[in-house]
């Protein structure tokens, strides 16, 4: 065998092996699992015969809240997430459903639409709610996001049990776009360049989740958010069963039991570097 012969043998089994190698390099990866959550799972409050609200409000919250999470839809889409829609038309679907969809996807994450109301017309702001300790980074992206994208005031991040966040398995929140019982905010919500905006703020949210922190280190990092505790208060989603005369007579204390426990909040931060909650109780 010539020296030539010889170098060209070795030449080619060297790329032989430094293609194997970067096959089998590439193999590996690909089967890695995605470092962040690629499907989101979009939940738009209500629809069917509940439209949402309080007796005699002019503005349908499913309606907005439905087209909020089709906007939501089209920009996630168009970033590249795979999206699912619990009800993606005027349709009823049970709080139960909705779970079982959101727990079918391992790597999902899922964002809830809602729109508020109060008695009061002055109420107004954006909440953010979440349960499990594994939702808080999530919450605090996408609060953060909607509350410098709006007008609206900043009504904080709010721990609570409400049945759609109690029962998922996956990170997940619930977005109380503002309130439909305010005049401002009620316009606002009838305006589709202001659905979008919430769309866009919402979406922002959910791409900058892998950036919260604790402390704000960088102009890339989104501050961890501080919140307020509310899990002894009720899902009135899951409270609006017919109730027997002798219940209604209770209804009085019942309230001023709650309005007590809303009033007791607690304020708490959660800190990553040992997954505890610290809760600080606040007087009134």
């Amino acid at each position: 065998m010539s020296p030539r012969f010889y170098q060209l043998v070795v030449f080619a089994g060297g790329l032989s092996f430094a293609a194997f190698t970067f096959g089998a390099s590439k193999r590996s990866s690909e089967s890695q699992p995605p470092r962040q959550s690629t499907t989101v799972i979009i939940d738009a409050g209500h629809g069917g015969f509940d439209r949402g609200g309080i007796p005699g409000q002019s503005v349908a919250e499913k309606t907005v809240a439905l087209d909020v999470a089709q906007r939501l839809h089209r920009v996630l889409e168009a970033g590249g997430y795979r999206v699912v829609m619990t009800r993606d038309s005027d349709v009823f679907v049970p709080l139960g459903t909705r779970v079982s969809i959101a727990n079918s996807y391992r790597n999902g994450i899922f964002v809830c639409i809602h729109f508020n109301s109060a008695r009061r017309s002055g109420a107004n702001g954006i909440e953010t709610y979440f349960y499990s300790r594994d939702s808080l980074a999530l919450a605090s992206a996408v609060h953060y996001s909607v509350t410098r994208s709006v007008s609206s005031s900043n009504r904080g991040v709010r721990r609570r049990g409400y049945f759609v966040l109690r029962k998922t398995r996956i990170p997940a929140v619930l977005v109380e776009c503002g309130f439909l019982t305010n005049p401002t905010e009620a316009r606002n919500a009838q305006n589709g360049a202001y659905r979008q905006r919430l769309a866009d703020a919402i979406a922002n949210g959910v791409r900058g989740r892998a950036s919260v922190q604790n402390t704000l280190s960088s102009p890339l990092t989104i501050p961890l958010q501080p919140f307020i505790d509310q899990t002894r208060v009720r899902d009135p989603d899951l409270s609006r069963k017919k109730r027997s005369v002798k219940s209604k007579k209770r209804k009085s204390s019942t309230s001023k039991k709650e309005a007590s426990a809303e009033k007791k909040a607690v304020i708490g931060y959660y800190i990553a570097a040992d997954n505890r909650v610290i809760s600080i109780k606040t007087e009134g």
